[in-house]
C-alpha cells in the first residue's frame, strides 16, 4: 500500500515562488511518482516456444507475410522481431506483410503511463506493492503442453456449441459429451461440482460467484438507461449456422492478412444476449468500456448503494459529484480502460507473442495432411472427441471462427477484453457496495426474444455479477468466437485488477475528502485504496 497522502513531504525539486496550493500539488505528483519507481520489476518470463520453433510454428506471425500455410516467411519474421525490440515506429513501416490488413496498435506497447504503475512492472511474480499476491503475468501455456491441448479441445466444443442457448446446455448432447472430455483433463481450468464439469458450468470463470445462477450476467440483461435514452438491452447478433475459416484457401489467405471479402450476416431480430454467437457478435464491435459504462448505468438503476467506505455514503449534509459523483464513477471507467489497453499491449507483443487458436487449428489440420513443422500440439488434440465432431460438421480440422477475419491482428495472450474487463470492474467495486443483491433475476428466453424470472436458488451479488460479466465479455470475444484462449482471459481479468489498484492509489492522492476504501478481489482477498 503506497505511504499516507495526509502529510506529504516536500518534494526536493520543487521550484520556487510556488503557490501553496501548487506546493501541494506538485508533491503529490513527485511522491505518487516516487511511490511508482519503487515498485519492483519482475521477471518476464515466456512460454519459450518463439525460441524453441526455428519455423515459429508456436508463435504470433499472423499478417506477416507468409512463406506458405501456416510458416512465416522468416526474413519478414527477422524485420517483425527486430521492430519488436526497438519499439520505434519506423521499424515496424519496415516489417513486410502478406495483404492489406495492418497490424493492430503494436506502438501501444511502448507508451508511458503518468497513473498507475508502468507496464513493466506487471510480470511472472506477485505484486505486493499493489496488493496482489498471486502471479500477475505468467507464461501462456506452450504449444506441446496438456494445458494448451486442453485449451484447444474446449474451442473445439465451443465452436460446436455456439448456437446453443445457454439454458439449453443441460439437454444438450453436445455440451454433455463437452463436460464428459473436459472432465477428464487434469489440466482443464474452468470450474468443476465434485471434480466433474458439468454443462451448466461449461465456459465459465473461477472467481466468486461466477458459478452463481444463469450463465448471463444480470448487467448484460437488465433494463437501465443512458439519460433519456431508455436501454432494454436486445442487441444486433449474427444470424446462426455461418461459421468462417473452415478451409484451408480461406484460412491461408486469413494468415496473410488478404481479405475474404466476406461479412457476417446480422439478425433481423434484436435479441438477447443467450448462446456464444450473440457473445461474439457484441464484443465484435463494442466500445472498449462500453460493457462496464453500462453495468455503471445499471448499478444506478437498481440503487445500488455506495461503496460504505465513500466519505459521502452516509453524509446528510453533501453528496459526492466531481469527486465520489457519477462523474467521477464515469470518468473513471475511461482512465482506467486507456491505461489498461496499453498497459496488456506491452505482455501482448514484445513479451509472449502467443499464437491465436486460428493458428493452432491450422497447425491441426496441416499437420493431419502430413505437413511438417518444428513443434506439434500434444496428441490429447488429435485424439480428442472434440476434434472428431467438429470435422463432421465442417469436413476440416480447422477451428470454426465466428468472424469472416478471424483474430485481430494483435497476439493472444493476455487479452485487451479481458484486461479492461478487470480493471473496469475494479472501479465499479472501488465506488460500488459489492455485497448488494440483485432483486428479480432474469434469464432470456430459449430464442433470445424476452426475459424470463430467474428460477434458481440463492443470491445473485453486484461483485459476482461483475465477475460473471468480465469473463462473458472476454469469453465473447475469446473461447465463443474461437479467437482467444481460456487462460489469455483468466490472467487478463486478474492483471486488468492489479493494473487499476496500482492507479488508484495514486489517485487517492488528488482527493481532499480523507477515505479508507475496502473491496473484494478476484481471489476473495481484501485490498484497500485510502489517503489516509
Amino acid at each position: 500500500m503506497a505511504p499516507s497522502c495526509a502529510h506529504l513531504p516536500a518534494a526536493p525539486c520543487m521550484p520556487d515562488g510556488l503557490t501553496p496550493r501548487l506546493k501541494h500539488a506538485f508533491a503529490r505528483r513527485f511522491n505518487t511518482a516516487t511511490w511508482q519507481a519503487d515498485v519492483a520489476v519482475p521477471p518476464h518470463m515466456t512460454n519459450g516456444d518463439e525460441q524453441k520453433y526455428g519455423d515459429k510454428c508456436g508463435t504470433y506471425t499472423k499478417c506477416i507475410k507468409q512463406a506458405s500455410p501456416s510458416k512465416v516467411d522468416l526474413n519478414a519474421y527477422k524485420l517483425f522481431r527486430h521492430a519488436l525490440d526497438t519499439g520505434h515506429y519506423h521499424d515496424f513501416e519496415a516489417v513486410p506483410l502478406g495483404g492489406t490488413r495492418t497490424l493492430n496498435g503494436p506502438m501501444g506497447s511502448y507508451a508511458y503511463t503518468l497513473c498507475g504503475s508502468d507496464p513493466s512492472q506487471f510480470g511472472d511474480a506477485p505484486s505486493p506493492e499493489n496488493q496482489e499476491s498471486f502471479t500477475v503475468v505468467p507464461p501462456a501455456p506452450a504449444l506441446a503442453s496438456p494445458a494448451y491441448a486442453t485449451e484447444l479441445i474446449e474451442l473445439y466444443w465451443a465452436s460446436l456449441l455456439r448456437d446453443v442457448a445457454f439454458t439449453d446446455y443441460p439437454q444438450s448432447n453436445i455440451a454433455q459429451d463437452a463436460a464428459a472430455e473436459l472432465s477428464n483433463s487434469a489440466d482443464y481450468a474452468g470450474p468443476k461440482h465434485h471434480g466433474k464439469v458439468t454443462p451448466e458450468l461449461l465456459f465459465r470463470g473461477r472467481f466468486h460467484g461466477e458459478t452463481d445462477g444463469p450463465y448471463m450476467s444480470q448487467f448484460l440483461l437488465a433494463k437501465t438507461a443512458l439519460g433519456a435514452l431508455p436501454i432494454d438491452q436486445r442487441y444486433v447478433t449474427y444470424l446462426p449456422g455461418i461459421d468462417y475459416m473452415t478451409d484451408l484457401a480461406t484460412w491461408s489467405d486469413v494468415q496473410n492478412g488478404i481479405s475474404t471479402g466476406l461479412q457476417n450476416q446480422s439478425d433481423p431480430t434484436l435479441r438477447y444476449l443467450n448462446n456464444g454467437r450473440g457473445l461474439a457478435a457484441w464484443t465484435h464491435v463494442d466500445v472498449l468500456f462500453q460493457a462496464y459504462f453500462n453495468a455503471f448505468l445499471v448499478l444506478q438503476t437498481i440503487g445500488a448503494p455506495l461503496n460504505p467506505g465513500i466519505p459521502y455514503a452516509h453524509s446528510k449534509i453533501q453528496n459526492g459529484f466531481g469527486t465520489f459523483g457519477g462523474p467521477d464513477f464515469a470518468a473513471t471507467l475511461g482512465t482506467v480502460a486507456k491505461i489498461a489497453i496499453n498497459e496488456v499491449w506491452y505482455q501482448k507483443w514484445p513479451i509472449h507473442l502467443r499464437h491465436r487458436p486460428e493458428s493452432g487449428g491450422g497447425l491441426v489440420q496441416l499437420i493431419q495432411d502430413g505437413v511438417l513443422f518444428d513443434g506439434s500440439p500434444d496428441s490429447a488434440v488429435f485424439n480428442s472427441q472434440a476434434l472428431k465432431q467438429s470435422y463432421g460438421k465442417y469436413g476440416s480440422y480447422l477451428l470454426s471462427q465466428a468472424f469472416p477475419e478471424g483474430s485481430p491482428a494483435h497476439p493472444a495472450y493476455p487479452t485487451g477484453h479481458g484486461t479492461v474487463a478487470g480493471a473496469c470492474i475494479t472501479a465499479l467495486k472501488v465506488f460500488f457496495d459489492g455485497s448488494f443483491v440483485f432483486a428479480n433475476p432474469q434469464v432470456p428466453s430459449v430464442d433470445g426474444t424476452a426475459l424470463e424470472p430467474w428460477k434458481g436458488s440463492g443470491h445473485l451479488t453486484v461483485n459476482g455479477e461483475l465477475h460473471k460479466l468480465a469473463h462473458n465479455i472476454s469469453f465473447g470475444h475469446g473461447i465463443h468466437a474461437g479467437i482467444h484462449w481460456r487462460s489469455d482471459t483468466d490472467v487478463s481479468i486478474q492483471l486488468g485488477e492489479a493494473i487499476t489498484l496500482s492507479i488508484l492509489r495514486d489517485m487517492a492522492c488528488t482527493y481532499a475528502e480523507p477515505f479508507s476504501i475496502d473491496i473484494t478481489k478476484l481471489d476473495g482477498t481484501q485490498a484497500t485504496i485510502t489517503n489516509m
